[in-house]
């Protein structure tokens, strides 16, 4: 994939340097947030170098298995010699982990909504995960990808493509995850473990909000509350992935779901088929992502935020 040569460079002279790295991902985090942190902290700590990685809102489920994850902290540190975010698309992103006033040393991303927020930034579009990035800059950095690493990464081009589906997959993307395999990285283990397996209350949740699935031409939607996740049992504050079946529908374009939280926010999630772009309407309400995945916390009632993003949905249909 291409990148620009003096970002690499200049992050690769950065990372050596340092002793201390923090590394950061985004709020909500999926399985490319998560493995593309654990992927990169892992290579830094074979290289001997002290690396904390933070995530706000803590490791999802499907990604509670990998080497590392036991480590993740709720705080960035800023003391840290190099400041490390990746699959963000913006600094506020970070959410509690990491203050609006702290510097960012290095960005590395793949959302083409990416701001540049960093001293340095490695930002490619065209990556089918930041994972899938990172596979390639590590050896360029003379950094090891052990088989935790490769495992690490490898989950995040799992969960970013689903498993290889998605309309941006490429030959070299399917090379770079050959050869985390060939690193050692468990193929059939780790996309049963990211993409498959869900809990028994995940299942429970998922009936709530299966029984209020509504459909409108081409866009499916449905909602998920707080009291579905206490009739459930259902741990999390997301969707334990149900949106990516609201797309499944025969006829489907786009699948929207929305998922109260208990600030007065709600957490919005939109899928679409090949062919559809819903990153710019999740722009509009704060959030970001890519063409066929993007997300966005907004403020008001479950009514409010359904209504008026629904109709701002519509739009694009």
């Amino acid at each position: 994939m291409t990148f620009e040569p003096e970002a690499v460079t200049a992050a690769g002279e950065r990372l050596r340097a340092a002793r201390t790295v923090s590394i950061v991902s985004h709020v909500s985090p999926d399985g490319d947030a998560v493995g593309s942190a654990l992927g990169l902290a892992l290579a830094l700590r074979a290289a001997g170098k002290t690396v904390t990685v933070a995530l706000a809102d803590g490791v999802p489920s499907c990604c509670r298995h990998l080497p590392g994850a036991d480590t993740v902290v709720s705080r960035g540190d800023p003391e840290a010699d190099c400041k490390v975010f990746v699959d963000c698309g913006d600094h506020e992103r970070g959410g509690k982990a990491w203050q609006a006033d702290w510097p960012v040393d290095i960005n590395i991303d793949h959302h083409k909504t990416n701001t540049r927020f960093a001293a340095v930034n490695i930002v490619a579009p065209q990556a089918v995960a930041t994972a899938a990035m990172l596979a390639e800059l590590l050896p360029r950095w003379g950094l090891e990808i052990t088989p935790e690493a490769a495992s690490a990464l490898l989950t995040g081009m799992l969960t970013d493509t689903i498993g290889f589906r998605t309309s941006n997959m490429t030959a070299q993307a399917l090379r770079l995850a050959a050869d985390l395999v060939d690193r050692g990285a468990p193929l059939s283990e780790l996309y049963f473990k990211a993409l498959v397996e869900r809990s028994f209350e995940a299942l429970r949740y998922w009936g709530q909000g299966l029984s209020r699935i509504q459909r409108e031409g081409g866009l499916v939607w449905t909602s998920l509350t707080l009291e579905d996740r206490k009739i459930s049992g259902y741990g999390g504050n997301d969707d334990a992935d149900l949106v990516g079946y609201l797309v499944t529908v025969r006829g489907a374009a786009i699948g929207v779901i929305f998922i109260e939280q208990e600030n007065n926010t709600v957490k919005v999630s939109w899928r679409a088929r090949p062919g559809w772009d819903v990153s710019g309407v999740a722009v509009r309400f704060g959030g970001g992502g890519h063409a066929p995945a993007s997300g966005a916390t907004i403020s008001g009632t479950l009514a409010e935020v359904q209504a008026k993003v629904l109709e701002a949905t519509r739009a694009l249909l």
